[in-house]
């Protein structure tokens, strides 16, 4: 199923909404890991000038793919985190997606790994860089 997935500041966990089938546009899981295939990494430009005005954070970025929701994705997240590289946003710094250590832009990757900290309160985002 394709979905968007970003970090959920309130939940401390990634939320995962449906962009097809009967539940498009609904929020359809809340995971600690997920992994998405054939993803594109977005962010909505006037969500993010709402952040710079405003001073205050929404949801206007997150990453687009094919969700693999199994077993193994957390065992996957993990070892996904010592192989590639992290991938970060900071809306104030830019206006997409880059690798962490290099600054190079990340519009897109064959497989991406999301993994979120609940003690303490963030997601990190690993990629397999194309």
């Amino acid at each position: 199923m394709k979905v968007f997935v970003y970090f959920n500041l309130h939940k401390h966990m990634f939320s995962v909404k449906a962009l097809e089938g009967e539940n498009k546009g609904k929020v359809v899981a809340h995971r600690l890991f997920v992994v998405l295939q054939d993803a594109t990494f977005k962010v909505s430009e006037a969500g993010r000038q709402r952040v710079l005005r405003e001073q205050r954070k929404n949801v206007h970025a997150g990453v687009v793919g094919i969700w693999h929701d199994d077993n193994l994705t957390p065992r996957a997240c993990e070892l996904a985190s010592t192989l590639y590289p992290r991938v970060s946003y900071n809306p104030y710094k830019g206006d997409g997606f880059v690798v962490c250590g290099t600054g190079a832009a990340m519009k897109e990757s064959p497989f991406v790994f999301l993994r979120a900290d609940n003690a303490e309160g963030r997601g990190y985002i690993f990629a397999v860089t194309p």
